[in-house]
């Protein structure tokens, strides 16, 4: 038995073969131009596969979740170019028999975290997992089962607070002047300095503004959620980072909950070589069959 995966990001798709335990068998990386050709070269490589069962996508967005919604499937109004009102699904299910599963690369990922997290003392029943790079989104598990309601959660446009030193800063989100993807994304990083965040040392004062808002988005998750655990990954997010936002997060709490240990609430992924959301769609691809 082999399962199939596909995360779908603006720079690259990730396609892997996993086996029963949802370990992977082999992958590939597939530059993202145009969906035709994109799409061709995805399809040709799980062609050479037999004995595919399932396949689950974590895709970049929007994207339309809802199951009676004749665009189920498709890619919305994107930034992509290209991209735009794609029938992503569709396309894959004329070509293959096989169930397809569907939803968010965040969703992915957090399924992935919390799949994971089976396999440890403390297995989770609720989580948070945040997405830091280009973009920002947020995949919320919650008593064991992905959060979505007419559609998946936006998280990256949450509205904050804008830090004393960033206050002549509009941010780079087209719809938001005060969102979170648009004051603490990579982009945001290019917008403010000219360069790109991964060249900015860690003691650049530039790292106390997007911790702050990093920390913001999370006290607003803990009070409307109290997930159990919240993971973040992505490019913006390193171990310094990391314990900055803790700082910024426990001065906002101030002790108004109990979160317990910091190091044990606020994280980075357990699964290692970016690969949460591979490990997600394989365990979302295998309870297609269940």
């Amino acid at each position: 038995m082999l399962l199939g995966s596909i995360e779908a990001g603006g720079t690259k798709f990730i396609c892997a073969i996993g086996n029963e335990n949802c370990e992977i068998v082999d992958h590939i990386s597939i530059p993202t131009t145009s969906f035709s050709e994109t799409m061709a070269k995805v399809v040709q490589y799980f062609k050479r596969f037999e004995g595919m069962v399932a396949l689950s996508i974590a895709s970049f967005g929007p994207i339309d979740l809802d199951p009676t919604s004749p665009r189920f499937g498709y890619i919305l109004n994107t930034p992509k170019q290209g991209w735009a009102q794609q029938d992503f699904v569709g396309y894959l299910k004329r070509e293959f028999s096989f169930p397809i599963y569907f939803t968010t690369d965040v969703n992915g990922s957090g399924y992935g975290e919390f799949t994971a997290s089976k396999g440890t003392k403390h297995p989770l029943d609720s989580l948070i997992y945040y997405t830091i790079g280009t973009g920002i989104g947020a995949g919320i598990m919650y008593h064991g089962q992905l959060l979505n309601g007419v559609s998946h959660p936006e998280a990256g446009h949450v509205m904050l607070n804008k830090h004393p030193l960033d206050s002549e800063f509009k941010g780079v989100c087209p719809f938001h002047d005060n969102c979170l993807e648009g004051l603490a994304s990579g982009p945001s990083i290019e917008a403010r300095l000219g360069m790109r965040g991964e060249n900015v040392p860690d003691d650049h004062p530039v790292w106390q503004v997007i911790t702050y808002y990093i920390a913001q988005a999370l006290l607003q998750s803990t009070l409307l959620l109290r997930p159990e655990q919240i993971v973040l990954g992505g490019g913006v997010i390193n171990p310094d980072r990391l314990v900055m936002v803790k700082q910024q997060f426990n001065q906002l709490l101030n002790n108004y909950v109990d979160v317990g240990d910091l190091d044990d609430y606020i994280v980075m992924p357990r699964v290692e070589n970016n690969g949460s959301a591979t490990l997600g769609n394989f365990a979302l691809a295998k309870h297609l069959l269940a």
